[in-house]
């Protein structure tokens, strides 16, 4: 009797354990899930902040927040093709890798360019744009030619795989057409009464239905 209420101790105590370990989890996705939220609408906020800028502010001013602009979406552009990318194609983690390191470039360059927003000396801020457009530059060519590569490849794939399907369908559409030719006429064999005669082809009625064919029509009575 003793062992019987252990082992249901034991039980009851293993149930508890996995239910605040699955409240733990589900608390935590649910978290991560509305920092994600967050981030994304501070992104996006942030980002229509800085096109009003480039459109209202002149200047040095101006081209500093069309800078940042530019910068943030050729980086997030980059970024969502690669990880849709590496998510097919494991040959892409080397991609990952590097821009990795172009990441901390572009975060540390973007930094830069925050601060200079609320610079108050125009002949300063004049004085450091050219180099900050340089640095730009260099960060988002590396950025746009990584992801027109990795767009290439997903495309290149994409074609050779439909070539070699399209070979093999060409193919087994020669193999449908080859068939025997009719030789001298016979007399086809006697069946019993109760024999179905044969048929060559299968009614449309029998043949199997695929999601995309349309349903028969009845035949008309009239």
């Amino acid at each position: 009797m003793e062992a019987v209420i252990a082992v249901f101790a034991l039980l009851f105590v293993l149930f508890i354990g996995l239910g605040a370990y699955a409240t733990v989890r589900a608390v935590g996705a649910a978290k991560r899930g509305v920092d994600r939220t967050i981030a994304q609408a501070r992104r996006t906020v942030e980002d229509h902040t800085l096109r009003a800028k480039s459109f209202t502010l002149t200047g040095p001013a101006a081209e500093i927040a069309q800078l940042r602009l530019t910068l943030r979406t050729s980086m997030r552009a980059t970024q969502d093709v690669l990880h849709a990318g590496a998510a097919e194609d494991e040959s892409l983690k080397e991609s990952l890798s590097l821009f990795g390191r172009l990441s901390a470039h572009g975060h540390e360059l973007d930094a830069d360019l925050r601060r200079l927003e609320s610079e108050p000396d125009r002949a300063e801020l004049a004085a450091r744009v050219p180099e900050l457009r340089a640095r730009t530059e260099r960060v988002t060519r590396s950025a746009d030619s990584l992801r027109r590569a990795v767009r290439d490849r997903a495309r290149r794939f994409g074609d050779d795989d439909l070539s070699a399907l399209s070979s093999q369908i060409d193919i087994e559409a020669d193999a449908l057409r080859h068939w025997t030719p009719a030789g001298p006429a016979q007399t086809p064999p006697e069946r019993t009464s109760g024999e179905p005669a044969p048929q060559a082809i299968t009614p449309p009625s029998r043949r199997p239905a695929h999601p995309w064919q349309k349903k028969p029509r009845p035949e008309s009575t009239a």
